[in-house]
């Protein structure tokens, strides 16, 4: 009996220790968290780098560090772009506490001038196949550019083109490249980067293939595509700060970092046509509403439209030479207006608005420089207003006094009395003394045909025949 009860107990005490173990598990699983995908942020340049571009950029840099992303993706084609624009870029990926891979893509695409110069700051450097980068030279020094249309071959990389040198100029634009290459040189040396032809690419504007660039260890690989990127850069180490950090880059999920409405917004004052157009418009509107004080619209819409002009030309690099002749021709036109000069000054005050559109922006740079047909579609709209003026003033030349004295000349009159020489008449009302060579007789009609003080020279309307 006692056997039989220790045999059932056994059994029961093995199968709840069985339920046990093999709860274990499911209590353990449980009460871990569930487990939170790796993702990383994609970020895209398109185009020229501006004001606009930099501040999509660093703020989506910001993002991947607050949300804990473990790698930044910046996909690029881009020509080039301001300086102040691509050193912020370049700044946030220096400081950023995570990693930040720079992609040239799709085939086709190239990362030229400044560029180049966010390639070599990135802790990853990658480029798609048929890309290319390079082009370095500051584009402002204008006489030094290199001739496009004389490309050579390198003999030392024979997928190189090279451009012929510039040719020394003035102190300001040996100081730009000087200060260009100590740059490019620095971010060479930070990533262990071919300095010796990142200072060509800023002295000699040469450029490299894909190809090439991998195998003058300006980039670190080549990948035909985001997923192959992430492949050849799981397990790769790159140095973030001060610390040595292994990338773990197997499927990561890959977010896309959209322009929100600033940085739309931004794009689109800063863009330098919209930002000429604006200009006008704010000058224009608080003209119209100075010369037709009360209505508020005018007043209203000009000044929202110039304070943003001048907040976009505060990011672009303005040549103040070029703001203050607009400003002149603006002036000029107006005096037109008021100052007699048959024309002279509202000329002149086309040719120096002409000329200070022309010369607003210092930059030669694709994207940035306002459009040649808008300048003449708006130097032939103030020209057609110019003409429309002088007709109007003309008009009005001819147009007969309606006030003064000098209405008075043509006006009829009547005599109040006989006399010959001086005498009194009536005449607009009202009563006159008048002088006439011909004797008149009271009630003749007369008209009058020079004033001189309160003198009226008058003749008889219907003169008698001499006789």
């Amino acid at each position: 009996m006692i056997a039989g009860m220790r045999t059932g107990t056994g059994a029961i005490l093995g199968f709840l220790a069985g339920g046990l173990l093999a709860a274990a598990p499911l209590a353990a699983s449980a009460a871990d968290p569930p487990e939170v995908a790796a993702v990383g942020l994609r970020l895209e340049i398109r185009g020229a780098i501006g004001p606009a571009t930099s501040d999509y950029i660093v703020r989506g840099i910001g993002k991947a560090e607050a949300t804990g992303a473990r790698l930044v993706i910046i996909e690029m084609d881009t020509p080039g772009g301001l300086d102040a624009a691509m050193r912020d870029i370049n700044k946030a990926i220096l400081a950023s506490t995570v990693p930040v891979a720079t992609f040239v893509a799709p085939a086709g695409s190239r990362a030229a001038s400044a560029g180049t110069y966010i390639l070599y700051a990135s802790h990853l450097a990658v480029m798609a196949p048929a890309t290319n980068l390079g082009a370095a030279t500051p584009v402002q020094i204008g006489g030094s550019a290199p001739d496009e249309r004389s490309p050579t071959k390198s003999p030392a990389a024979g997928d190189e083109t090279e451009a012929r040198p510039p040719q020394p100029g003035s102190a300001p634009e040996r100081k730009a490249i000087n200060d260009a290459v100590a740059y490019i040189r620095g971010l060479a040396s930070l990533r262990h980067r071919n300095a010796d032809w990142a200072e060509r690419a800023v002295r000699e504007a040469v450029s490299l293939t894909a190809e090439a660039a991998l195998r003058e260890n300006v980039i670190d690989f080549i990948a035909p595509d985001i997923q192959a990127l992430l492949a050849a850069a799981d397990g790769r180490k790159v140095q973030l700060g001060q610390a040595e950090v292994t990338l773990a880059t197997s499927g990561l999920q890959l977010l896309h970092h959209d322009p929100d409405w600033r940085t739309r917004l931004l794009a689109t004052i800063t863009d330098p046509n919209v930002a000429y157009i604006l200009l006008l418009v704010g000058i224009y509107g608080l003209l119209l509403e100075g010369y037709n004080p009360g209505t508020y619209l005018p007043g209203v819409v000009g000044t929202i439209c110039l304070l943003l002009a001048l907040f976009a030309f505060q990011l672009l690099p303005v040549n103040f030479a070029g703001l203050g002749l607009i400003a002149l021709g603006v002036a000029l036109f107006i005096a037109e207006a008021f100052v007699p000069s048959f024309g002279t000054l509202g000329l002149g005050g086309i040719v120096a608005f002409v000329f200070g559109s022309i010369l607003l922006l210092d930059t030669d740079i694709p994207g940035f420089t306002i459009s040649r047909g808008l300048i003449g579609s708006v130097a032939g709209v103030a020209g057609l207003a110019l003409l429309g003026l002088l007709l109007a003033l003309v008009r009005m030349h001819r147009r007969p006094v309606v006030s003064g004295l000098e209405s008075l000349v043509g006006k009829p009159a009547e005599a109040l009395e006989d006399f010959r020489g001086s005498g009194a008449v009536f005449a607009q009302g009202e009563r006159w003394s008048a002088h006439c060579s011909q004797p008149v007789h009271q009630g003749d009609r007369l008209r009058i045909v020079r004033v001189e003080g309160l003198l009226l020279h008058v003749e008889p309307e219907n003169p008698e025949p001499p006789g």
